[in-house]
Parts: C-alpha cells; structure tokens; sequence
C-alpha cells in the first residue's frame, strides 16, 4: 500500500506545471533545444545498434554517441526520462540482486560537447554537493533547492568538471540564467561520454550530494512519484 507522503507527491507532479506558472525559467544549456540543434536519442534495448559497441570502453560508447550526432549534424543529444536503459550493464553501480538491476532511467540526458556551460533553471540555492567518483557514476554532482510558492523542488546535475566544485558553498543564492557548472570528459565525469544527467525531485529521501539515477523496474512507481518530468524545466520542444 503506499503511503500517505507517497499519493501527496503524485499531487504534486500534476501541479508542477502551476507551480512553475509566474517563474522565470532558463534552458539549462543556455539556448533552447529543437529539432534544428537536437537528436533525440534511444538507449533502450530497442537500439539495436548498441549490441555492436563495446559499452566497458568509454572511448568506444563516446565514439557512437557523437558519431550519431555529427552524422545528423546537430549539437546536442536528447532522451532518457524512464527510459529502460540497455547501456548500464556497462557498471556494478547499477547492480542490486541479479533479478533486481536498476536500469530504470530517472532523468533526461543532454549529450554534447565536455566543458560546454550549464545554467541555472530557476532562482534556487545549494543543496549539496559531492564527487560521486567510480566508474558508471555521476562523478562531480550538484543538487539546487528551489521553493515554487510553498513548495520545494530539487534539481540535480551530474557528469561536471570537477573544478566546478571548488569554492562551492551550500546556501549559495543563484538566479534563473546563472552560469552553474559545465560538462565534465571522461574519465572524471564518473567515465561517461560528456553528458549532463539532469534530473529533478520533490523528495531526496535524507540523501547528501547525491540521488539515485535510475531504478529497478519493481521501484518504478516510487520513483515516479518522486520524480518529476524534467523536461519542463530544458527548454526543449522537438518541432
């Protein structure tokens, strides 16, 4: 049976949109991602592409992923929000039980360019923040706490140059449109092709610095309820 906090979350989710109503809001890549600059990408066992790349090679996996963007010619890459993944058996992170592998992805992934600047959605501060080291990891991860009138949102930003966690202060104020942080390369950035996780969450369940990324598929409905559509906060539209 789920629990009260669990059906105030779902609330919540449905109301995201009127909570954002008023708010200025900034793509988090600084420019608005469309068909003209974007790939949508597939990372599910659909691709059956992915069963020709050897995914525990990082050079290889970021050969292919911008291989199929500069095939299309577009900037940047785009997918991922509960998406079943076929790329994390790449990593023991993900493992729980062998029947249980968390491969249930929970965020969007923006795939571009190491380095590139990522900005601040929403007015917000800082949460927490840590280098999530080890292969298959967030590597330097930041996570924001916005209120949206009464509430609070949380927003988390994963695969970072780990310079950008020097001289960070928790509470540190930043507006809608602020430079945050840029992509990290591999292997620092938890050894990923470069790629911004972004994700957002009502409740970071007493975690510090860090958040699960994905989940089991028995854990889908948890997570759900937990996380909202991130896409709202991109800027992206596909036509």
């Amino acid at each position: 049976m789920k629990t009260d906090k669990i059906f105030i979350l779902q609330a919540m989710d449905l109301s995201l949109n009127e909570l954002l109503e008023g708010e200025s809001i900034f793509p988090v890549m600084g420019e608005k991602l469309n068909s003209q600059n974007t790939l949508p990408m597939d990372f599910s066992p659909r691709n059956k592409d992915l069963f020709q790349v050897d995914l525990n090679n990082t050079e290889m996996l970021s050969n292919y992923v911008f291989g199929q963007l500069n095939k299309a010619e577009k900037k940047y890459g785009i997918g991922g929000y509960f998406e079943h993944r076929a790329i994390y058996s790449r990593s023991e992170v993900f493992e729980t039980e062998k029947d249980d592998f968390r491969d249930i992805h929970l965020g969007v992934d923006i795939w571009t360019e190491a380095f590139r600047p990522v900005y601040t959605p929403l007015k917000g501060k800082i949460h927490s923040f840590k280098n999530n080291a080890g292969f298959g990891n967030y590597g330097a991860t930041i996570i924001l706490e916005h209120q949206l009138k009464e509430e609070t949102l949380y927003s988390l930003y994963g695969h970072l140059a780990l310079k950008d966690l020097e001289n960070l202060k928790i509470g540190k104020e930043f507006n809608a449109g602020d430079l945050l942080c840029h992509l990290g390369p591999f292997p620092e950035n938890g050894d990923w092709p470069p790629h911004l996780h972004f994700q957002l969450m009502w409740d970071l369940l007493g975690i510090w610095g860090d958040f699960p990324g994905v989940c089991s598929h028995r854990e889908v409905d948890k997570f759900k309820s937990i996380c909202p559509d991130p896409n709202l906060l991109i800027g992206y539209s596909p036509k």
